[in-house]
């Protein structure tokens, strides 16, 4: 058919019968349309048969990222320096220098036991750990990166008991802080504790903590929960000292560097 000229007619414009081609287009369109739910029907039979979800992309990445405490370098996971804008009290810059890496190991003895009972359904693959300073050498926070065996469901029915049930806000399941010999953690112990945070991570298996302390060796009696310390006219010695942020601060930058590892190159810009 021609732009401009009326169907029925031909090239001459001449009058034509046009029976014979409506029952032509009938045919061929009845032809694709079996072909076509033919198509779609065995598109549909196939993907149930794989168990094809349709989010095949974002569980590869989540499979993939469990393997990312090997495969990548420990400067990229714990930066040598990682920069805080804004992430001080009433908005200040917060610098943190790396001061000592754990060696990467299970979990055994490296939580309190109420904690480790409450992260046992997700298993331990990995924990990776690392103590940072301020620019002062006034605090001391150790990050960590506990990488699960836990599938999806699992750290998303984690992450729901730590909501519902205020686990995160419980002094009793503060992590650990990992002291270093002959740095300024030295004298970083359970006992110097004094604000954390713990983020369940639920399209990565991974959860990511942060708990921070005096770098002088104080003993903390109350400590307090991050989102609490950080709260406008909180008045505890951890809230007033600027702890709640260097633990949340600090552990906020380091889950956006592992969330870039986690996306891989579709999120680098070209140079």
């Amino acid at each position: 058919m021609s732009f401009g000229e009326p169907e029925g007619y031909d090239e001459r414009a001449r009058p034509r019968p046009l029976g014979g081609r409506v029952r032509s287009r009938t045919l061929a369109v009845a032809t694709c349309l079996v072909l076509g739910f033919g198509l779609i029907g065995g598109a549909v039979t196939g993907s149930w048969l794989l168990g094809d979800s349709g989010d095949g992309g974002a569980q590869g990445t989540f499979v993939a990222a469990r393997g990312l405490w090997h495969s990548v370098p420990v400067d990229k996971l714990f930066p040598r320096t990682v920069l805080g804008t804004g992430a001080g009290p009433g908005g200040a810059d917060r610098t943190w220098t790396r001061i000592a890496v754990a060696p990467d190991g299970g979990c055994k003895g490296a939580f309190d036991p109420l904690l480790a009972k409450a992260l046992a359904p997700v298993g331990c693959q990995r924990l990776v750990r690392a103590t940072y300073t301020d620019a002062t050498q006034s605090f001391v926070t150790t990050v960590g990166l506990l990488f699960t065996k836990g599938d999806q469901a699992a750290m998303s029915s984690l992450a729901k008991r730590f909501q519902d049930d205020g686990l995160g806000g419980r002094a009793d399941l503060m992590p650990r802080p990992y002291a270093a010999k002959d740095t300024a953690a030295a004298r970083f112990g359970p006992g110097q504790r004094a604000s954390w945070t713990i983020s369940v991570l639920t399209d990565a298996p991974v959860v990511v903590y942060a708990v921070s302390g005096w770098a002088d060796g104080r003993t903390v009696d109350t400590p307090q929960p991050a989102d609490q310390a950080t709260q406008s006219g909180a008045g505890t010695a951890p809230a007033q000292a600027g702890l709640g942020n260097e633990a949340e601060g600090l552990a906020d930058r380091i889950e956006r560097a592992l969330r870039k590892d986690i996306a891989g190159p579709a999120t680098e810009k070209p140079s």
